[in-house]
């Protein structure tokens, strides 16, 4: 992971497509991913134990200090100059450069980087709001980090999948299940697709596998779409969750279907032509629901509204929430 030019460029510009790796740089802070244990040096050191210092800790500088205050900096270039002349004998305070840059504790990482690039440096003192140093930052030290909060992220991300998965474990009930509930609004085309989202994401960490949760997902979408697109207030989709089975209701109050047999054909639709320039309403939503779901039953009544019931049915392998709980196509 290298943090070039490039990438903090990449970062400022990165509106509307950030990563994880790069919110990260916004959100970590300078002293969550510092160096505390600071190897400084003295002014009148020789150049010589510089030599050594950077040998033995293989790092490539450090800050020099006098009577606790930061006074200057020595690097690896500042070693060559001393090394070109032979005088490794000097004092670290004539090498040492006095123009010191600084990263402050409570700055956001990114900031670090920007003063990275801009300077082509690669390692700042770190100063708290006192001018005092606390630590040292490289870019080794921003990967590092960047690295072990993505790991962080990676566990509780497991702990909450695990949670999940064993929902119905441990619960004495005769039936256990977890419901959704979702308000869809007609003519609400820009959050048309959420509730099919969430319900997905919902699944996977219930431990369903990919296959159950994309047959759900899109059962939904065209049910969410259809009452966005068809009905006259919208309605409200319900999700109630098993161990062994997924069943999914889209209710409303109106206008109802005339003909259902007809509507279940595919490409058949009454939307009007502003929702068909919108590019839905092709006709292929109940179709499309009837291919994803083992069962599907359709109520309606002109005027009164619609009633859709879509269920999956779980194998022993498939089962969400509960290892092996399995009751079988029958249960009611």
């Amino acid at each position: 992971m290298d943090f070039s030019s490039q990438s903090v460029d990449a970062i400022e510009a990165a509106a509307g497509k950030i990563s994880r790796v790069e919110e990260l740089v916004y959100v970590l802070r300078v002293s969550e991913v510092m160096t505390r244990d600071i190897k400084v040096l003295s002014p009148s050191m020789s150049m010589s134990i510089v030599l050594e210092l950077l040998r033995q800790e293989h790092i490539s500088g450090a800050p020099v200090i006098l009577n606790a205050d930061l006074i200057g900096v020595v690097s690896l270039e500042d070693l060559i100059r001393a090394l070109l002349v032979n005088d490794l004998d000097a004092p670290v305070g004539k090498y040492m450069t006095t123009k010191i840059i600084t990263a402050r504790a409570s700055d956001p990482v990114v900031e670090a980087l920007k003063v990275f690039t801009k300077n082509n440096i690669g390692r700042l003192p770190v100063v708290d709001e006192y001018g005092k140093l606390v630590g040292i930052i490289t870019k080794g030290d921003v990967t590092l980090g960047i690295l072990n909060a993505l790991q962080k992220d990676f566990q509780r991300e497991e702990v909450r999948r695990y949670r999940a998965s064993h929902l119905f474990e441990d619960i004495v009930s005769d039936r256990s299940s977890l419901i959704l509930r979702y308000n869809i609004k007609k003519d609400d085309f820009t959050r048309g697709g959420n509730a099919s989202s969430n319900i997905k994401r919902a699944l996977v960490r219930l431990g369903a596998n990919h296959q159950i949760a994309r047959r759900c997902g899109i059962a939904i979408y065209e049910a969410e779409m259809n009452l966005i697109i068809h009905t006259t207030k919208g309605g409200i989709i319900r999700v109630e969750i098993e161990p062994h089975k997924i069943t999914m209701r889209a209710v409303d109050e109106g206008p109802g279907i005339v003909d259902i047999e007809l509507a279940k054909q595919a490409g058949y639709s009454t939307a009007t032509d502003e929702v068909r320039e919108k590019g839905f309403g092709a006709g292929m939503g109940l179709f499309n629901i009837n291919r994803c779901v083992d069962k599907m039953t359709l109520e309606s009544e002109p005027g009164k509204g619609t009633r859709l019931e879509m269920k999956i049915y779980l194998q022993p392998e498939e089962s969400v929430g509960e290892t092996g709980y399995h009751f079988g196509e029958n249960s009611k």
